[in-house]
């Protein structure tokens, strides 16, 4: 079993940065970002992007892309988020999500084995 704790979340304002970490406790071939909308069940968790241990990066869209970085460190076991520009419709509960490995595509959920308890982000006007 391993272990996922995320930290990071926050309230900020729409165009503030928020930085988000995650740390496993061992290693895991493929780590993600999930965001859970205000109000919404655990089937509508969508992947924000995703990154292996080859540096195989994945993003929902290219609109996120161009706001969000994700990086990983595997010597810590840890991944991040660098969110910029934030838009209130990115405020939800970020989890961060480990895989093993998957025959899926990586934004899907059923890949992933394990997930953290989530950090939440506000973001308002």
């Amino acid at each position: 079993q391993v272990r996922l704790v995320e930290s990071g979340g926050g309230a900020v304002q729409v165009g503030e940065s928020l930085r988000l970490s995650c740390a496993a406790s061992d290693s895991i071939y493929f780590m993600a970002w999930f965001r859970q909308g205000p109000g919404t069940v655990t089937e509508m968790r969508s992947m924000v992007a995703a990154m292996g241990t080859t540096m195989e990066t994945v993003y929902h869209n290219d609109s996120l892309k161009a706001r969000f970085t994700v990086s990983r460190d595997i010597a810590k076991n840890s991944l991040y988020l660098e969110m910029n520009s934030l838009k209130i419709e990115d405020s939800g509960t970020y989890y961060c999500a480990g895989s093993r490995g998957c025959n899926r595509p990586w934004s899907s959920r059923r890949c992933y084995d394990f997930w953290g308890q989530g950090t939440q982000v506000v973001v308002s006007s």
